[in-house]
């Protein structure tokens, strides 16, 4: 008689179903582009030349004082886009260990790391303007117009902030822990963090999500580290 192997055979009545043992690389990539998202959004607040009440209205202030913030803005595009790329590679193996986790049909694979994925695009539009803005700044603040500089301060403190993605990704993995895939205390995490940053996701102030979003991402990523090492 021939067996079938099920990959939803669970062990020790731990709800936790068999899986091959995988690297945590990318569970580091994730804590990663947590800390990095964080360090991107304070940079990214730094710059805050449109901001201040004494350059308020007038675009040829914002514009010089905006070409003293050119290290800020470096900063932001730097951690930024590491976190981007850092964010893809996380999704990529969040993604492989909830399809060994659920069930062959679910749908909590795909909406977390397409969750993801609207936050590794904003961040990539987010700081797609920097090279435009940045080093024409630090070279000549006259090469660029005034209304344009305020755009992109604009710009750069709202749409890199935009982790409201996180916050589907954070609901999808508090369902498969309520299935049995994670630790409990993981999905009540998941649950109140991602349900946070999904709801300034769907509200007017969705920049609040670049808040919630990267301190879901690092406290779950630990997480996910501590279950690798003792697995």
């Amino acid at each position: 008689m021939s067996t079938t192997y099920d990959p939803t055979t669970t062990s020790a009545g731990t709800g936790v179903p068999h899986e091959r043992p995988a690297g945590r690389g990318w569970v580091l990539a994730g804590t990663a582009a947590g800390v990095l998202g964080l360090v991107g959004g304070i940079a990214s607040g730094m710059v805050d030349a449109v901001y201040r009440p004494d350059a308020s209205g007038d675009p040829e202030a914002i514009t010089a004082r905006l070409a003293d913030q050119v290290p800020e803005i470096l900063v932001f595009h730097t951690a930024t886009m590491l976190s981007c790329v850092l964010l893809v590679v996380f999704a990529a193996g969040l993604h492989r260990q909830l399809q060994r986790r659920t069930g062959p049909d679910s749908l909590v694979p795909s909406v977390a790391a397409a969750g993801l994925g609207l936050v590794a695009a904003a961040q990539l539009l987010g700081a797609g303007l920097t090279t435009e803005f940045a080093f024409a700044l630090s070279e000549d603040p006259g090469l660029v117009v005034p209304e344009s500089a305020v755009f992109f301060n604009h710009w750069i403190g709202t749409i890199p902030w935009l982790w409201g993605g996180a916050g589907l990704a954070g609901l999808a993995l508090a369902r498969a822990a309520r299935q049995g895939a994670y630790a409990r205390w993981l999905g009540i995490t998941s649950l109140v963090l991602g349900g946070i940053t999904a709801l300034f996701l769907v509200s007017p102030l969705q920049y609040m999500a670049g808040m919630t979003g990267p301190v879901w991402l690092v406290v779950v990523s630990l997480g996910l580290l501590r279950t690798a090492r003792e697995a």
